[in-house]
């Protein structure tokens, strides 16, 4: 489906939206075309406006990018694309990139609305920022670097650290209903055959007690083998932008302890959003 703007001096019909430097948004080439696309999980809505012809396409497509990059690469060029940042990631943006096509990533709490447009669908969406595109109204944001999956690991990590705590807590608090307390440290080995050692008279409180100490097995399990990844992660990468000595620089017999506390910085620094370039 397409439709037509009607171009009058300095703006196009119908949206206001200002053109050129004096008037508010930047200057427009000729042959430009701007996109804008309303990105979810299982559809995309497009709009384009090609600023030579006045014309408006709309098109819309399936989950994934390809498609949408196909499409894309169909359009008048030069081309100039966005949407908004969300839960679908980055992904659209470095498939785009790839393939040489310039598409930002656009923060949704800056965009322009009108006060009294309560009217919202995906199709007006991708039109309103193909409009704002062309007006030079939009803010980009920082896209992460490629890193961005190291951050995927930390928060694993912290995810089933979180849960494993919560766990032994279970555990805890399930002995400690039927007056059962350790005298001793807790979560040691020594405690772990202490907890192996532990029956009650109910079956159910009994299949209750195991499942719970299954779990802190598994959990225990999980969090060696995210630990071991991340501990190698922060000895082979660079993370000097973060204030964080290389382990490399690091003498015996003290390394392994720097090691641990390197380790725990990069975590801390990955499950927080920074990234070894200093990037967002």
């Amino acid at each position: 489906m397409a439709g037509h703007f009607v171009r009058t001096g300095v703006c196009l019909a119908g949206d206001g939206l200002r053109l050129t430097p004096d008037e508010g948004g930047p200057a427009v080439i000729e042959t430009m075309t701007y996109v804008g696309l309303d990105v979810h999980a299982r559809s995309t809505h497009a709009a384009a406006v090609d600023v030579g012809s006045g014309e408006l396409r709309r098109a819309r497509f399936g989950g994934g990018c390809g498609e949408v990059i196909e499409w894309l690469q169909t359009l008048p060029q030069p081309l100039k694309g966005c949407y908004e940042a969300g839960p679908t990631g980055f992904g659209l943006y470095r498939a785009a990139t790839a393939a040489g096509l310039s598409v930002d990533v656009v923060a949704p709490s800056k965009t322009p609305r009108a006060p009294g447009d309560r009217i919202k669908s995906d199709r007006k969406d991708a039109e309103l920022l193909a409009r704002l595109l062309l007006a030079g109204q939009l803010t980009a944001v920082a896209v992460p670097p490629p890193f961005e999956a190291a951050r995927h690991l930390a928060r694993a990590r912290e995810q089933v650290r979180g849960d494993l705590m919560r766990c032994r807590h279970r555990v805890s608090k399930l002995l400690l209903l039927h007056g059962r307390v350790y005298d001793g440290g807790a979560w040691t080995k020594t405690h772990r055959r202490w907890l192996e050692q532990q029956r009650f008279e109910q079956a159910a409180t009994e299949l209750a007690y195991l499942d719970g100490l299954a779990a802190v097995d598994g959990l225990v399990a999980r969090k060696a083998t995210l630990e071991e990844r991340l501990s190698r992660l922060a000895c082979e990468g660079d993370w000097s932008d973060l204030g964080i000595p290389s382990t490399r620089t690091v003498v015996t017999p003290t390394g392994s302890r720097v090691t641990a506390r390197l380790i725990v910085c990069v975590t801390r620094s990955l499950a927080e959003g920074c990234s070894p370039t200093g990037g967002g």
